[in-house]
């Protein structure tokens, strides 16, 4: 098993074959986190890559959300950031990803 997850091989692709240039939604984080088995990688190696692809217009917060949940509640943002690495040439994803870490965190701290 490779310490990378390149969204590129987790892009949607419609009936025409056009490739969807979004990633939205808790119900698609939650696919990718378990078909990438970022858990297990997260468990394995000590950085893990994560690719977002050239020409992607958003990333919303909830997928991220879904996405990291398990591991930033494990390790919290700042062990987060050291361990996940991630590259992009072309889209700006932290403000979405950070909305989603204050989310996951707010959500582990309430009293419930």
């Amino acid at each position: 098993m490779e310490n990378i997850i390149n969204l590129e091989d987790y892009r949607v692709t419609s009936n025409d074959g056009s490739i969807a240039k979004v990633f939205t939604g808790r119900d698609r984080g939650e696919i990718v986190r378990k078909s990438s088995h970022l858990d297990e990688l997260e468990t394995q190696f000590d950085h893990v890559k994560i690719i977002i692809p050239n020409n992607i217009y958003s990333i919303n917060p909830s997928f991220f959300e879904e996405l990291f949940i398990n591991v930033v509640t494990k390790l919290g943002k700042e062990k987060f950031f050291e361990k996940f690495i991630f590259q992009s040439d072309e889209y700006n994803y932290q403000k979405p990803l950070n909305e989603a870490i204050m989310r996951i965190l707010r959500k582990g701290t309430a009293l419930g």
